[in-house]
């Protein structure tokens, strides 16, 4: 027995589907490259030898969380919607 077809979207579904999970990823890409990026430069830290103050993760850790934040905020949208919206082969088409 075959399966069903998969259900056709309209076109503004298409694009409120779109939005919500460009900016879902983007808020969770945003902090959690951030993160990382600090971890990153913690590591670094301790190869080039800098000691951080007291209470901070890493040397120059908001560098890194800017950069690994913007990084995360732009890749994991890209690569989910990327993902989300590529062709699929018609299997059922002969």
């Amino acid at each position: 027995m075959a399966a069903p077809p998969p259900q056709q979207l309209e076109r503004g579904e298409i694009i409120a589907r779109n939005v919500g999970v460009g900016c879902l990823t983007t808020m969770a890409g945003f902090f959690s490259g951030g993160m990382i990026a600090v971890l990153v430069g913690k590591f670094v830290g301790s190869v080039q030898g800098c000691r951080p103050p007291e209470g901070l993760p890493a040397c120059n850790w908001w560098v890194y969380a800017g950069i690994g934040a913007v990084i995360g905020a732009i890749t994991l949208p890209t690569i989910a919607l990327g993902k989300l919206n590529r062709r699929r082969p018609n299997i059922n088409a002969e």
